[in-house]
């Protein structure tokens, strides 16, 4: 947390300093910045610019392989294969979709199919439905 904490701080002075105190609006300003990397300015393009990108993070790694929505082995493989397989309107929107459901349906290790919405799609070949 200490490292966190830093990283704020420089990314606060930084952007105070260069920036104008404005949140630059592209990814390569963004990552420039102390703490933040790809996922983190997607994070902030699609949370606060509301830009068509999607940050893939465990959940949405572990989703997108575990239903074969985007198979890959590195979450930048499956960020570009979401980007291209989901519309633009849609884009803003399924980074958040995809962590809740991550999350709270399809979890690391007792994935409730049961109460999936998606169930009669996924592709994932050890479902715990319960007939």
């Amino acid at each position: 947390f200490h490292t966190k904490a830093k990283n704020i701080h420089k990314t606060s002075e930084i952007i105070a300093q260069n920036y104008f105190g404005e949140i630059p609006r592209d990814r390569k300003s963004l990552e420039s910045l102390p703490g933040v990397g790809r996922k983190t300015a997607n994070v902030i393009l699609n949370t606060i610019f509301r830009e068509p990108v999607i940050a893939v993070d465990t959940h949405i790694f572990r989703l997108s392989n575990r239903i074969k929505l985007a198979t890959a082995k590195t979450p930048l493989a499956v960020e570009l294969k979401l980007t291209k397989l989901i519309p633009n309107e849609f884009l803003i929107d399924a980074h958040h979709l995809l962590i809740l459901h991550g999350r709270y349906v399809c979890k690391a290790k007792n994935p409730d199919c049961n109460n999936c919405i998606i169930k009669e799609l996924c592709e994932y070949r050890s479902k715990s439905i319960i007939n």
